[in-house]
């Protein structure tokens, strides 16, 4: 019951807009850890069978108990597949400016953030 309300309400609230996000490393590994988080709390503690003892349960387990895909491969799945509607959205619409466009004048100091474009070349090397 509580992995069909976690399917149902929490994933759909966690995938909202991810289509648009530029994700970095850390980013992507809070999101693993944060689904493993809920995870291990639907399911709950494990008996030890050699010790008696209570442990939680590990990565290996959780992905045996719920076999779907994680959240980093359906924010990529779905970034793809936003990224193939705009490009055939056609040059006279708002998205496919924005996705082109160009930022004017002086960019900050440093190393620049990764954006939605960086993001959608590396899913397509599989990077």
């Amino acid at each position: 019951m509580t992995i069909q309300i976690y399917r149902t309400i929490i994933l759909p609230i966690v995938f909202y807009g991810c289509e648009t996000w530029s994700l970095t490393l850390r980013e992507e590994r809070s999101l693993r850890v944060y689904e493993s988080r809920v995870l291990r709390r639907i399911f709950g503690p494990r008996r030890d069978e050699a010790t008696g003892e209570w442990r939680k349960l590990r990565n290996e387990e959780l992905n045996d108990l719920y076999s779907t895909p994680n959240t980093t491969w359906v924010i990529k799945s779905r970034r793809m597949r936003w990224a193939g509607h705009v490009a055939r959205i056609g040059e006279r619409r708002c998205t496919y400016s924005v996705l082109l466009g160009k930022h004017e004048g002086k960019r900050k100091l440093g190393r620049p953030r990764r954006r939605w474009e960086d993001n959608i070349k590396m899913d397509l090397q599989g990077v």
